[in-house]
């Protein structure tokens, strides 16, 4: 008989893993600038991430710039390119050689996947378009299932992977943690765990719950932090999570 798995620690609030930079379009700080942040909070890791699009071509860029900061003594910092799950069967909208490269030394540490849209069959469907198709009929549990299917997919197909604000698409789509079933909790942390990917506990978007991450600690899910900061003043801010809203 397998023996049960150990429950996981964490997450250690002197990290953040998931850090934009001007990189991304929606952020407002330089990579020099979450660096100096990271150094003022005492933070011991940082994971700077910024987004990419199948489209994108200035990856090898970034991580140059990244490489090129100051090494400062007790603090690693990490690389990664957040994208978002496309459809069910966990298509992936970033770039193949950089996907290809993750965990490499020429590539990023982690693929930050993320669930901006619904991973519908026929690819990614907007909270409105969801929304409207549920109104029509659709199920909640089909909604949630697609969710699922996709996460769980992306997890399988994309090497080096970190689960990025999970389930922070349910508000947008008038659904709660608690309509995800435990079911489908354990396929997510199943499907993480054979990945050896890692998973957020997110202070911005506030996910996952309690619930959430007690079930995914409980089956020893790797839990990280991330402020998801888009601006330096909130890198390494856990006001949240050290006030145990979350974990």
């Amino acid at each position: 008989m397998t023996p049960p798995r150990a429950a996981s620690t964490g997450p250690s609030l002197v990290e953040d893993h998931h850090v934009h930079s001007t990189f991304s379009d929606d952020a407002v700080s330089t990579p020099q600038e979450n660096l100096a942040a990271a150094v003022e909070r005492g933070l011991r890791v940082i994971r700077m991430v910024d987004h990419v699009r199948a489209s994108t071509t200035d990856v090898p860029q970034r991580l140059a710039a990244l490489r090129a900061l100051p090494r400062v003594e007790g603090l690693t910092v990490l690389t990664g390119v957040e994208a978002k799950i496309l459809d069910v069967s966990g298509a992936v909208d970033a770039p193949a050689d950089v996907l290809a490269a993750a965990g490499s030394p020429r590539g990023v540490d982690r693929v930050l996947l993320a669930d901006h849209q619904l991973p519908g069959p026929d690819g990614p469907w907007s909270p409105r378009r969801t929304r409207e198709a549920m109104e029509l009929g659709l199920a909640a549990d089909d909604v949630l299932a697609m969710l699922v299917d996709g996460t769980v997919a992306a997890l399988r197909r994309v090497p080096h992977a970190q689960l990025a604000h999970p389930l922070s698409l349910l508000p947008k789509l008038g659904l709660a943690e608690d309509d995800v079933s435990d079911e489908h909790l354990d396929a997510i942390a199943a499907a993480v765990l054979a990945a050896g990917a890692l998973v957020e506990a997110n202070e911005k978007w506030h996910c996952p719950g309690p619930r959430v991450l007690d079930r995914w600690r409980a089956a020893g899910v790797p839990l990280v932090a991330s402020t998801d900061a888009h601006d330096a003043a909130d890198v390494g801010v856990y006001r949240r999570l050290r006030g145990g809203g979350q974990a």
